[in-house]
Parts: structure tokens; sequence; C-alpha cells
């Protein structure tokens, strides 16, 4: 099963409002402070052009206000275009001025998630994690520990989007596995070929295989990626193929 990602940030977001819907609008209308609306804007706009690219769709201003992202009442994110449930599947994630949106087909359970590498205290393991996953983290490298705790942690948020449930339910009862077992992967990265094709390229960067068992007898397939200071991971059942970039059409913003 192919899955596909897109990520922007606050730089490529265009300052006006014409690409979103009249009810985008009065939902950004209603948000009082200020970084949850630029986050919400972030958030749209990529998962617009994600789709936009996904469907080979147009992405002219007007273009991208026919499609809507609406929460269902789970809260995970439905696409709609022209007021119509369009035959595609997404998940969002954004940390610190920094947007991802996963996509594959309808019916396809798929979460994604994005985070920072940053210190975590003790108490915050023992909350969060299970016992083996703490054994993995006690285990760990010093210089490496923050990484693997930032990696266990988006495992289980990308799982929990999947399930369509989020934090609503207990982060222990979902347990990552990295399938190669964790080494910080520190080395240089090839560059992408370009292409003007729309979807053509995997993810230039190293992806790695991780699984996340459930506590129901489910088991999601997917797939880590570590580069600076940003922690991506993407998993999905039916069981994904490696992650594959989305390559937007140029957007007029005129």
């Amino acid at each position: 099963m192919d899955a596909y990602w897109l990520e922007r940030s606050a730089a490529d977001l265009p300052a006006q409002n014409d690409w979103l819907s009249a009810s985008d609008r009065t939902r950004l209308d209603g948000m009082r402070f200020a970084k949850r609306r630029d986050d919400w804007r972030l958030g749209r706009w990529t998962a617009k052009l994600a789709v936009a690219a996904y469907l080979n769709l147009p992405t002219d201003l007007r273009a991208l206000a026919e499609i809507e992202v609406l929460p269902t009442p789970s809260g995970a994110p439905e696409v709609f275009l022209s007021n119509q449930p369009a035959e595609v599947t997404i998940s969002l994630s954004h940390r610190d001025g920094t947007a991802i949106c996963a996509v594959a087909g309808s019916g396809v359970a798929l979460g994604c998630d994005l985070e920072i590498v940053e210190p975590r205290s003790d108490a915050f393991v023992t909350d969060y994690f299970t016992p083996e996953e703490q054994a993995l983290i006690a285990q760990a490298h010093p210089a490496d520990r923050f990484l693997l705790l930032a990696l266990l942690w988006s495992g289980k948020e990308s799982a929990l989007k999947a399930l369509r449930t989020g934090l609503r339910l207990d982060t222990r009862s979902v347990v990552v596995n990295l399938v190669d077992g964790f080494r910080s992967p520190s080395q240089k990265l090839p560059r992408c070929r370009e292409d003007s094709a729309l979807i053509v390229q995997p993810a230039c960067d190293v992806w790695h295989p991780l699984h996340v068992r459930c506590s129901a007898d489910q088991l999601f397939q997917g797939w880590w990626q570590h580069e600076q200071n940003l922690l991506r991971t993407l998993v999905a059942a039916p069981s994904p193929s490696q992650p594959i970039s989305l390559i937007p059409q140029p957007t007029l913003l005129t």
C-alpha cells in the first residue's frame, strides 16, 4: 500500500486567506489565540496542498478553497471537495512552525506525527511508556536518549491517530517496536533527484521500519525518519511501503 507525505513550514504560508473556504474562515475567526490560529492555518495549507498533489488537482487559490478538512466526531480529519467526501485519508501533525500531512487512499487506517527532539523527564517516561519501552530507553546511550524518547512517543501518537482516538486513549495501550533496533541516524543523507512529475519520488531521506502493537491485537506497520532536530513517523494498515514524497504544483498567489 502506498502512503505519501508533504511537509511545509511557516515560511511557505501565504499571508492572505484567499485559499480558505467560507467555513474555514469562520472557524479561523473563532480562534482567540495567535499561536492556535497560526498552527491551524499552516496545517490546513499543508493538507490542501497534499490532497491536491495526491489527487492531481489544481493549486490556484480558488481551487484550494474548494478543498476542506473537517473534523469527524472523533476529531480525526476528513477531506471534502466541493462539499462532497473525497476518496482519500489524511493525517496531520505540526510542531514549532512545521506541519506534515500524510495521505493514502480511502479506507486506510493512517496516522503521522512530527516531533522535536528535546529533553524529557524521568517522570514522563514512567507515566507514558510501557515497561518494555522503559527498558529500551534505560539501555540507550545517554547521547541518544532524547532522540529515542521522541521516536517512541511519535510512534505512539501516529498509532493513536490511526485508531482515530488521539490521546484520549492511554499511551501505554500501544507499544512501539523498532524493527531494525535503534541506531542514531547521524550519517549524511543522499539528495533527492529532481523530477517534474507530480508524485514520483520516494522520500529522499532514509526511513527506518517500525511497528506499533495495540492492546486490541491490532498491529500498525510504519516508518520513522530523523533529520536535524525533527522526528517523523507514519503508520498505517494495510502495511505501507516506504513513504513517498508529494511534489505539489506551484501555487499562484495572485
